[in-house]
């Protein structure tokens, strides 16, 4: 059975990103997966880089050692799947700050004469699923950096088979029948994931 890696993001319980969270949750175990679900929130996830963590972030024997639970669940899974809300054209907090505390050297990448190779190669699926407050457009002229992030960075640190980058844009003026049908589409992409 593969094992999928699933981070959710998104402090409230009644929001349309829980409903994601829990139809990919669902799904993926539906079709075989074994769910890893890490709510950042609810597990009380701390992602305040801080000054030793900082002085350390090379130091490969020691880097792991703050975060290593979450380290051990990362190498783990051949499948990651990012469930969040975009706020202010970005992550929130607490999943940027898990980036920042475990994706670490060693860890989701290797520094080979002072270039990044990627460390992740056992992730075979990648999928963001979120949404946006603002359309298309606007994410677009502000440079859409959760996107990038993801097709960019994190596709280029795991090197996966397969990557869905699943958005629904202009959150804030979406009707009941949108909503549905952006949950449907996360649903079907999850069940052939």
């Amino acid at each position: 059975m593969s094992r999928a890696l699933v981070l959710f993001a998104h402090p409230c319980a009644e929001s349309f990103s829980a409903a994601l969270h829990k139809r990919v949750v669902d799904r993926l175990q539906g079709a075989g997966w074994q769910v890893d679900d890490c709510d950042l929130n609810a597990e009380g996830f701390d992602p305040v880089l801080g000054e030793a963590e900082r002085r350390g972030y090379h130091t490969l024997e020691d880097n792991t050692r703050p975060v290593a639970e979450y380290v051990a669940r990362l190498r783990a899974a051949e499948a990651l799947v990012m469930v969040f809300p975009v706020w202010n054209f970005g992550y929130p907090a607490i999943l940027k700050g898990f980036l920042d505390r475990v994706f670490l050297p060693g860890v989701s990448f290797r520094l080979e004469a002072g270039k990044v190779r990627p460390n992740l190669t056992h992730i075979r699926k990648l999928a963001a699923v979120t949404t946006y407050g603002g359309t298309r457009m606007r994410a677009l002229l502000a440079g859409d950096p959760p996107r990038k992030c993801v097709t960019r960075a994190l596709w280029h640190v795991c090197r996966p088979e397969k990557m869905r980058y699943l958005a629904l844009y202009d959150m804030n003026r979406a009707s009941d029948v949108r909503r549905a049908g952006f949950l449907s589409r996360v649903g079907q992409e999850m069940e052939t994931f």
